[in-house]
């Protein structure tokens, strides 16, 4: 049997499964990602009741009506996650009514091409908030080849996921160590002020030989400046080089977070003339230690707890250099720093799958495709 030709009407049917008994409540409740993901939910639902909620059980899909022109893509989710979960009764749930034609996990890859999120973009309706309902959702053209093809495809995908979500546990694992090592040296090591572990650099990028502008996000993570830099000078911008941190002193007490990030690339980057680079003064510490002590949350409430007033929310420099620090010795930090270089490692290699898996949904539809049409 070769391809079939359809509506994706034709092999799924709507579930509406009312929380209704309260069986599932607040920590149960979850949304959808325009990227395709199941999240815990944003909104603020203190005050909703859960019995109109809809129960979501495994192998089923659910999406928002609601799209938007910013976005370009459609929030929509597939239960593939291990566990049963509720949303909202403005979202739809349904599943794959015959699996014997259609296998529910190759579904999931058709809804993650970029081509289905163009596709549903072009068929929602509405103004500035538009809508695609059960009804477009039915009106989709799919493909399908035999169950036999779906499956030799949809065990590429899984094996894929499954080694993502391999290395998403051991990120925990890793995670667990870590947060008990600092705890341990909290009660036990000396305090040091950071204004004797850091000092400030200032090497700027006079020649303009850099080009490769970075910014950094709340999650300490360095990422792609997001200003217009058409009419900047980028002479003026600082170079940040491996083992080097970019610290921002603006809106710590407005975001409850100290921004500061370790680079670690090998290759230089230049970042806003605004941000202070800093390195290590000496080597009775490790840069990677300090970073571990500033990725707690508990250090980000205390810097929010001693930011000035100002519209900005700031945490200058000087203040930031009397913020004391528990500092083991270099055997134990470098103990506990192997547990961040490893963290750092995976948490690469998840990007990278992660990105892969996205790029390789629609050379797996593709394939699959062409080997049914062959």
């Amino acid at each position: 049997m070769g391809l079939i030709k359809q509506k994706l009407g034709l092999f799924i049917e709507r579930v509406e499964r009312r929380n209704s008994d309260l069986r599932y409540g607040f920590d149960d409740v979850r949304g959808v990602s325009n990227t395709k993901e199941i999240r815990p939910t944003k909104a603020d639902i203190t005050d909703r009741s859960f019995t109109r909620f809809q129960i979501v059980e495994q192998q089923e899909f659910v999406f928002n009506r609601r799209t938007t022109r910013m976005g370009e893509r459609i929030g929509l989710g597939y239960n593939n996650i291990g566990e049963i979960f509720i949303v909202t009764e403005d979202y739809v749930v349904f599943r794959v009514a015959d699996e014997s034609l259609l296998l529910p996990d190759y579904l999931n890859i058709f809804f993650r091409r970029p081509e289905f999120d163009r596709y549903a973009r072009w068929d929602s309706w509405g103004s500035a908030t538009e809508f695609f309902n059960w009804e477009e959702m039915c009106d989709v053209p799919i493909k399908l080849p035999p169950l036999s093809v779906q499956q030799k495809y949809v065990d590429v995908y899984n094996t894929m996921l499954a080694n993502q979500r391999a290395y998403e546990s051991g990120l925990e694992d890793l995670n667990t160590a870590i947060a008990a090592s600092i705890e341990e040296f909290k009660h036990t090591a000396p305090r040091v002020v950071v204004g004797r572990l850091l000092v400030e650099t200032d090497t700027r990028n006079r020649d303009g030989a850099i080009i490769n502008v970075q910014g950094i996000n709340i999650n300490k993570e360095f990422m792609p400046s997001v200003a217009n830099l058409s009419t900047t000078d980028l002479t003026k911008y600082k170079i940040i080089q491996k083992n080097q941190f970019a610290y921002s002193a603006m809106q710590t007490g407005r975001d409850e977070c100290i921004r500061i990030a370790l680079f670690h690339e090998d290759e230089p980057v230049i970042i806003s003339p605004a941000y202070s680079v800093l390195q290590v003064k000496d080597e009775s510490a490790l840069a990677e230690y300090i970073m571990l002590w500033f990725s707690r949350s508990e250090s980000d409430r205390y810097g929010w707890f001693i930011s000035d007033s100002s519209i900005r929310a700031s945490l200058e420099l000087s203040r930031f250099y009397e913020v004391e620090i528990p500092l083991p010795s270099l055997e134990k930090q470098q103990a506990v720093v192997n547990f961040y270089n490893a963290r750092h490692l995976i948490q690469k290699n998840i990007t990278t799958l992660g990105n892969m898996l996205k790029d390789i949904c629609p050379i797996l539809i593709k394939g699959s495709i062409e080997e049914a049409g062959a």
